[in-house]
């Protein structure tokens, strides 16, 4: 009989990204519910150590995958670790982030596990034994109840949604070998982006620039507001495909799905494939010259002015509070 919650945390150079704990919470809460135990697994080359850090989030016992062909993060190499352990320990339900490359490892896991998902998930529940999703559908129109009939029940959790809830506990670490033979494609170079620049993902705080931003030099009265908020800065896809910012800055559809605390959108219209990227913001404020802009109807607050007088003005009032 399948049994247990499982997740696939990420690790990033050498460091276990939030969105892990946000699973491993996510997980325990749903195997209290069960009466299930939580698991994790974890794969890289050199992870070992960052394991029992899980187990503080909720984890009951972490499963490492430790080899060197697991780094950098290739879809065979992992998918193939991910699948041994989940069939080995007949894994009732299975999570993981809706992230970049969780989305790219869980479409190859569905397919060796045999299996469904629910993806870009904002909350789960328990129901009869069975674990229900909510996803958004339709670009964000309506959310949708899902559940997956097949084993395990596989989902993809929207990064920065579900809570972090420390449990106080280390969890026990459990090393599996796999058998790893060289894949398909080789990792030739990773270009990294700036140090210190936070993902879009994983901020708490958003200020993105539109069309309206004029340009890319109009983004620096934004990335200073960003930089007094400790927020990340992002764009629409006006903005990407003008070259004024980077594709990895981009919110919407096409791009990053993002929920913040706090979303500040500047000079952005509100087109349809935006606003599916940004919706789920606790907080949406928007500043725009044109009333009838979509973006307002979805905005918390609203700012009908120029962004170039409003966003230098909401940088000096945020600069005496923040001391």
């Amino acid at each position: 009989m399948a049994k247990g919650v499982w997740f696939v945390a990420e690790q990033r150079d050498g460091a276990l990204r939030k969105v892990s704990f946000e699973l491993a919470s996510a997980a325990r809460k749903l195997a209290d519910a069960l009466g299930d135990e939580a698991c994790g697994i974890l794969c890289g080359s050199g992870v070992e150590a960052m394991a029992a850090e899980l187990g503080k989030y909720g984890a009951d016992k972490v499963f490492v995958v430790d080899n060197a062909a697991l780094e950098p993060y290739t879809t065979d190499a992992h998918a193939t670790a991910v699948a041994k352990v989940v069939k080995d320990n007949d894994a009732a339900v299975l999570l993981l982030a809706a992230s970049a490359q969780g989305k790219d490892l869980s479409a190859r896991l569905v397919g060796k596990l045999a299996t469904g998902m629910a993806t870009d998930c904002t909350d789960l529940k328990v129901d009869g034994g069975k674990i229900v999703a909510i996803r958004p559908m339709y670009a964000g129109k309506c959310f949708g109840e899902v559940v997956v009939s097949g084993t395990p029940q596989m989902a993809s959790l929207r990064p920065n949604v579900f809570p972090v809830v420390e449990s106080g506990k280390a969890g026990a670490v459990v090393k599996v070998d796999v058998a790893l033979e060289a894949g398909k494609v080789k990792v030739v170079e990773v270009l990294k982006e700036a140090s210190g620049k936070i993902d879009v993902t994983e901020a708490n705080i958003i200020v993105s620039g539109g069309r309206g931003v004029k340009g890319p030099e109009g983004f620096g009265i934004l990335e200073e507001l960003a930089g007094v908020l400790g927020g990340a800065v992002g764009a629409s896809r006006a903005a990407v495909d003008a070259g004024w910012r980077v594709q990895s800055d981009q919110v919407g559809q096409t791009g990053k799905v993002v929920s913040p605390n706090l979303y500040i959108a500047c000079g952005i219209s509100g087109a349809i494939q935006h606003l599916a990227g940004m919706s789920s913001s606790k907080y949406i404020v928007a500043v725009n010259k044109d009333a009838e802009a979509p973006i307002f109807a979805r905005a918390d607050y609203g700012i009908v002015d120029d962004l170039f007088k409003v966003v230098p003005a909401l940088t000096a009032e945020c600069k005496k509070l923040v001391g």
